[in-house]
């Protein structure tokens, strides 16, 4: 399976993936950068699906939380992560230590669209919001 070994590079100005109206360099490109943490549960949700759709491995890693980090990600470059879709918050505010996002992610895999939906769960580790794994339904 083709890997992603380094994330891609977006031209200046672009869109930025997660689907907020600025720049990615601006946006979550910040993040990526390390020059800024993100301050609710949903901007994490967010710079995570951004760095899904540029092949930042080495962001999804740093913002997952130690307790559930594989110790890599492997990212298809065949996938294109398309648009993100917010569906629900709880929680996640700068005044919570937890919160979860409900989300659907658009993509494409050799040219079929499809999505993704997850509900998401978020924690604070060492004051920074990190992804702890997906919400068990049921």
């Amino acid at each position: 399976m083709p890997r992603r070994d380094r994330p891609v590079r977006l031209p200046a100005g672009s869109a930025c993936p997660c689907g907020l109206p600025s720049p990615y360099e601006d946006c979550c490109g910040r993040f990526h950068r390390g020059a800024a943490s993100a301050t609710t549960a949903e901007a994490l949700m967010r710079s995570r699906f951004s760095a899904f759709s540029v092949g930042d491995a080495a962001y999804l890693l740093r913002t997952w939380h130690p307790s559930t980090r594989p110790p890599h990600v492997d990212l298809d470059r065949r996938v294109s992560w398309t648009r993100l879709e917010i569906l629900g918050t709880t929680g996640g505010t700068v005044v919570h230590t937890d919160g979860t996002v409900r989300f659907r992610a658009h993509y494409v895999d050799r040219g079929v669209e499809g999505h993704m939906d997850e509900h998401s769960r978020f924690v604070r580790h060492d004051g920074d919001w990190t992804y702890l794994a997906a919400v068990e339904h049921g």
